[in-house]
Formats: C-alpha cells, sequence, structure tokens
C-alpha cells in the first residue's frame, strides 16, 4: 500500500465493528492475524475461518509484522470479514523484534487497545486468549468478569518461562510475580489449550486442573504444503544446484541457537556436495551473517509467501529443529508440521524424555543429535549425505504422518468439541 503505519496509534474502533462482535459467539484475542505471515498469525487464520463453518467468530487482532506481497498490494487494513470470520483490528505501537524495551512497548500498547476497544463490546459466549503478547490473559479474564462469558486460554508458548530459558532475562523477582499472576488467570479459566504433553504437565505442576487442560498439537495446511520432488524450481531460482541442503526456515531470534549450525557448516566447508540455507528473518539474522561470513556454504534467504512454501521446504534433504531441553515444557516447534507436510527429514537436539523426541526420533522420522554440540550436527549431515536412501525413507514416511495426524481437519475437530464442552 505504500504506508507505514509501523508507529502510528489511532484511536480505536468505532461503534460500528464493535456491534459486530457482540454478535458472535467465539472471540479472539491475538496481535496477530491475517495478513501477517508470522505462524501464530497464521495458525490463528486457519483456525479461525475453519471454525467459522460451525461457529460465528470473531477476531480482535493487530498491526502484522510481516505482509506477503499480495496483500502489501491490497487495501488489507479496510477488511472487516475474510473466510467467515469478523475481524476487528485494533491500532497500536508496533514491537520492534531487535530493541527489548520497544518490544515490550509494543505488548503493553497492543494490551491496551484491546481492553479499550473490549469496553464496548457488550458480551460474547466464549473469549479465546492467545500469547501474543503474553498480557491478554489478564484484558481476557478482566472480560469475563464483567459478561460472565466462558474464558478459554490457548497457549502458544509459557511466558514468562519460555523468556527465561533463551536467556533474555533471568527468574528474577519481577518474573516471579508474573508468573503467579498469570497461572491465577490459566486456574480460572473453563479450558486451557496447549501444544504437547510436556507443556501440559507444567500447567499441572503449577495448580491448573488437569481435567480442564486440553493438547491440541499445532498443524500444517496439507492441501497448501505438499512434498514438491526435491524442490526443483526453488533450487533453480536461487542457485541452490543438486546440493544436499541442511535447511533452517522460519524466525531468526534467539531460541533457535543457530550459530551452532553455522558452526557446524564451518567445519564442513571440504564437502562441496552439503549446502547449509537458512531462510527467515528476525532479530538475529545480522548477527548470523556476520558468525557466517566467508563460509562458501552458507547461504541465506528471505521469507517466501505460503504459496511457495511447499517449492522451499520440499528443497530441504534435512531440517534444523532446535528445541533445547530449557524449552521443552514452555513451547513447541509449530515448523515441525510444516517440514513434515513437505515430507522433510528433521535434524533435532531435543531431549529424549520431550514429546517432540517421542513424535520425530522413536517415530523413525527424523535424526537426534545431542545438545549444544556442533560435532555432533557435522557427523549426523554426514551420514545422512552419504545415505541419501535411507533419508528418502524417512521423507516419505514423513509426509504420510503428517496427513495421518498433523492435518488441520484434527486440530479443528479437537477444538469444536472443546468449545461444546464450555
Amino acid at each position: 500500500m505504500g504506508r507505514d503505519a509501523s508507529m502510528r496509534v489511532d484511536p480505536t474502533p468505532g461503534a460500528a465493528e464493535c456491534e459486530q462482535l457482540m454478535q458472535r459467539s467465539v472471540l479472539f484475542l491475538n496481535r496477530s492475524y491475517w495478513p501477517d505471515q508470522e505462524a501464530t498469525g497464521q495458525l490463528l487464520t486457519e483456525m479461525a475461518e475453519g471454525l467459522a463453518e460451525e461457529f460465528d467468530v470473531a477476531v480482535m487482532c493487530g498491526q502484522p509484522n510481516s505482509i506477503d506481497r499480495v496483500a502489501a498490494a491490497s487495501d488489507w487494513e479496510s477488511v472487516t470479514r475474510r473466510g467467515g470470520v469478523s475481524i476487528c483490528r485494533v491500532n497500536h505501537r508496533k514491537r520492534s523484534k531487535t530493541n527489548l524495551f520497544l518490544k515490550l512497548l509494543g505488548f503493553i500498547s497492543f494490551a491496551f487497545a484491546v481492553r479499550r476497544t473490549l469496553r464496548s463490546v457488550p458480551s460474547a459466549d466464549v473469549c479465546i486468549f492467545q500469547t501474543d503478547p503474553f498480557l491478554l490473559g489478564f484484558e481476557a479474564l478482566r472480560f469475563r468478569r464483567r459478561t460472565g462469558c466462558r474464558l478459554v486460554g490457548y497457549l502458544q508458548d509459557i511466558f514468562p518461562d519460555v523468556a527465561i530459558a533463551a536467556g533474555v532475562t533471568g527468574n528474577n523477582l519481577i518474573c516471579r510475580w508474573l508468573r503467579a499472576l498469570l497461572f491465577r488467570v490459566y486456574r480460572e479459566c473453563d479450558a486451557m489449550v496447549v501444544l504437547s504433553s510436556d507443556m501440559r504437565d507444567y500447567l499441572i505442576e503449577g495448580g491448573v486442573d488437569r481435567n480442564r487442560i486440553h493438547v491440541v498439537q499445532n498443524w500444517a495446511d496439507t492441501e497448501c504444503v505438499r512434498r514438491v520432488a526435491r524442490g526443483e524450481a526453488f533450487r533453480s531460482r536461487h542457485g541452490l544446484g543438486d546440493h544436499f541442503i541442511v535447511q533452517y526456515s522460519g524466525n531468526l531470534g534467539r531460541t533457535q541457537n543457530l550459530l551452532l549450525l553455522i558452526d557446524a557448516a564451518r567445519r564442513l566447508q571440504h564437502r562441496a556436495d552439503i549446502l547449509f540455507v537458512i531462510i527467515g528473518s528476525g532479530a538475529e539474522r545480522g548477527r548470523l551473517q556476520v558468525a557466517a561470513a566467508g563460509a562458501p556454504n552458507v547461504r541465506f534467504l528471505d521469507f517466501v509467501p505460503k504459496d511457495e512454501l511447499s517449492e522451499s521446504l520440499s528443497c530441504g534433504d534435512l531440517h534444523w529443529l532446535p528445541f533445547g531441553r530449557a524449552f521443552s515444557k514452555f513451547l513447541m516447534p509449530s515448523k515441525l508440521y510444516g517440514i513434515l507436510a513437505a515430507g522433510g527429514c528433521p535434524l533435532t537436539n531435543a531431549s529424549p524424555e520431550t514429546e517432540l523426541y517421542r513424535e520425530v526420533i522413536e517415530a523413525g522420522l527424523g535424526l537426534h543429535v545431542e545438545e549444544g554440540c556442533a560435532q555432533a550436527i557435522v557427523e549426523q549431515v554426514l551420514w545422512a549425505a552419504d545415505n541419501r536412501d535411507e533419508i528418502e525413507r524417512m521423507r516419505a514416511k514423513s509426509r504420510i504422518v503428517a496427513e495421518e495426524k498433523y492435518s488441520r481437519v484434527y486440530a479443528l475437530a479437537a477444538l469444536s468439541r472443546i468449545l461444546h464442552a464450555v
């Protein structure tokens, strides 16, 4: 559109938009939504539009951080209904990806914009809050106490523990106080939805009734994301040739430990047939490019739109899926499902006691390395590059498992049951 709304703070939506919300039965709260390309926004969009076939659904969302070229050329800001879902987009200060203070300011700005707008919403049958940002639980509880609606928490990650695990902050007094307040919200919810049994167990440890906790795994759109040979068109477009490609695709942030992957790449410069391809953007991209400077076997590429995901993911022979022990109770990497849908073979450092290890390694879908060991990555990459028939067998199995277990239809059915129950 050619307009930069990144720092603009406009008035809250008018009565017309809010009147639309009061006619709906299910209200989602989350900053990221269409046309945002961030994973949580894409998942929520698919979820809301799928549930709209059965429920009256509305989403209160904010300004996107990353927009694909098709949406950028459209008048997306004026869209108030899409895919059967009513959209109420509040205005707020966009969060920074690199400055921690500005990032927090963006969180607070969005939470207060939601609070102001919710005052004009008379009611909803069910309010579902997600975790972008984590402050939404407080606003949803405030709304529930005023209107008497049912309340569901849908946690894509568990804060502040995920920030502590990433080294963003320590487990200080403020974090302990914040954790106590958030768990108080969770205990008041009619239902809690988490992504893994590890997250469920952590909520139980925090005093949340186990009978109110539901595990609903994220998914991949298996109709949109498919296995496409070896992504030959993508390889040709980016000059990747016939290399054995070790790929990472996603956010380039603190939690991915991609410096370890670059260390492994440097140790493999003597193998001209192996190429490391890192696709995405994020706070750590500049640092990673500096670390990889001079390494001919490392390539950085930008995010691709959703309609090119099949090609980009299929070109990876081996996909780095980092999941350190410190994070296992607080999130589940959603990129797993896209990798499997494209028939990818994950390479992960997940601990043996985690659900991710069971879903990938014990199921025979990928390879495992010791956490924090670049040489272990080197050895597994070498084995994979020299045993491509075995990797192809895993890749074929991954696609089958994605269709049988991780399709959106199964997640939507589970969420529908939860909504009917509450």
